[in-house]
């Protein structure tokens, strides 16, 4: 893994799988944690994919496409969370990770459309 954002969209990735199965062995909770385990693992998709882009503009649109995904990611944790699936232990153990890379592929994102102008 070659940047910070890769190491850190396939680490969350890797909790998120992990989460997904905890979820639905042991809360039989199936619905909202789908959707999570499509996001959560599609930020590190993208990334992997923008970090292999052909330009630069297809590097800013592979990033663009992770943060949105991590954005419906942080969505789909918060409500687990409010809807008691997740502890409040669990849920803190995630937030701070997924916030940090929001802010990394947000920062990735401005710069290099900053740098496309």
């Amino acid at each position: 893994m070659n940047s910070i954002i890769e190491k850190k969209s396939f680490e969350i990735a890797v909790r998120i799988v992990n989460l997904y199965k905890h979820l639905t062995s042991q809360k039989k909770e199936y619905v909202i944690s789908k959707q999570l385990l499509k996001s959560g693992t599609s930020i590190g998709a993208n990334v992997s994919e923008g970090e292999q882009g052909q330009t630069k503009a297809d590097f800013h649109s592979k990033m663009c496409i992770a943060l949105k995904e991590s954005n419906e990611t942080y969505y789909w944790l918060r409500l687990l969370f409010a809807t008691e699936y997740l502890t409040e232990k669990e849920y803190l153990s995630m937030e701070p990770d997924i916030k940090e890379i929001i802010a990394l592929l947000t920062s990735i994102c401005k710069t290099t459309q900053n740098n496309q102008k």
